[in-house]
């Protein structure tokens, strides 16, 4: 933003103009929004007023709640991104082993690997971070799949699918259980696919 486009949307607003500080500033101020009022009850003209900024530039730099909320606590998966390219990306009688393809592709990478587990092992040390995670899944995630499922019961049935997924990553991440810690992706994904799918096609 040019020095003459910050002052003016200070003079027109009275509030910080956007840079590098300012998405510093809208970081922390989300941050400290989700942790007191929980994912669904947080908006973002309350964080926006926190911030000491206009609405429009949360929009500009984020897009959406979910997207502010995946920056702010480092999420790395995007649940659009798992409704798109995995559930809709073929036919629903191999979108377990999809779904299992793309996690373990995501986890075998270091950096993504070294956030989730950040997030899984401080999710487990502190019920409010446990409530904000939670809170996020559930509206974003678990809906988003449940949504495009058919049968009874949708919304448990991804629940389900969703422990198995992160029961394994305990396992073979956190813990380290052997022969499962060094079992090669490629094996693990027909495996987890099909215990996933039998979730899928429940009745």
């Amino acid at each position: 933003m040019s020095d003459e486009m910050q002052a003016a949307e200070k003079k027109r607003t009275g509030r910080r103009p956007g840079g590098e500080d300012t998405r510093g500033a809208v970081l922390a101020a989300a941050r400290a929004e989700f942790g007191a009022k929980g994912y669904q009850k947080a908006s973002m003209r309350a964080i926006a007023r926190a911030a000491g900024v206009d609405a429009a530039l949360l929009h500009h730099y984020f897009g959406s709640k979910d997207r502010l909320f995946m920056a702010a606590l480092e999420f790395p998966i995007d649940p659009r991104a798992v409704v798109e390219r995995v559930v809709l990306a073929g036919d629903r009688a191999s979108v377990g082993e999809r779904l299992a393809a793309f996690v373990l592709e995501l986890w075998e990478q270091p950096a993504i690997r070294d956030r989730l587990l950040a997030l899984l092992r401080t999710a487990a040390a502190s019920e409010e971070v446990a409530a904000l995670v939670r809170g996020f899944m559930v509206t974003e995630l678990v809906g988003r799949l449940a949504a495009v499922l058919d049968g009874e019961r949708p919304e448990l049935r991804v629940e389900l699918a969703m422990s198995q997924i992160v029961g394994l990553a305990m396992a073979r991440y956190v813990i380290g259980v052997e022969p499962l810690a060094s079992a090669p992706p490629e094996e693990l994904v027909p495996l987890l696919g099909r215990t996933v799918q039998s979730y899928f096609d429940a009745p």
